[in-house]
């Protein structure tokens, strides 16, 4: 990854390089928002009896891999407490995994939506570990 005075580098699928300079800019953050709004979407079709368990866990689950990207982005000064909110972002996204599950075998969600979204949220989760193990590239280097 290649540093800029303005913000950080980042390659694209297809090879090109953007500018990044907030956490709303990291394709990562965009997908894991993009299906956060899916998942609000598709829960308004729970059962109300579901309002305050699966309804509001999923909602908060899929929403909170998007805050903690954007406390970890703030946190970069810190490589430790970088890797330590991107590894909260990827149990969230877990946790989102498992409430697709329940949703399915509780017949709130049709398999192939679900599964739709569960391969994204792998995608999602490959890109946090990528970051994670290349924490070096995102974090601030402080100079002596």
């Amino acid at each position: 990854m290649e540093r800029q005075r303005d913000g950080e580098m980042e390659r694209q699928r297809d090879g090109n390089e953007k500018t990044i300079r907030r956490h709303t800019d990291l394709e990562v953050y965009r997908r894991a928002f993009k299906a956060a709004m899916r998942i609000f979407e598709l829960s308004k079709g729970f059962p109300r009896d579901e309002r305050y368990a699966m309804t509001d866990q999923i909602r908060r689950s899929s929403r909170s891999v998007c805050a903690n990207l954007a406390e970890a982005w703030r946190r970069r000064r810190y490589e430790a407490a970088f890797v330590s909110k991107l590894g909260d972002s990827e149990a969230e996204a877990a946790e989102t995994q498992t409430w697709l599950q329940f949703a399915v075998e509780c017949s709130y969600l049709q398999r192939d939506v679900a599964g739709e979204l569960y391969a994204e949220y792998d995608a999602i989760l490959g890109m946090l570990v990528k970051m994670v193990t290349q924490s070096e590239d995102w974090s601030f280097r402080t100079t002596p």
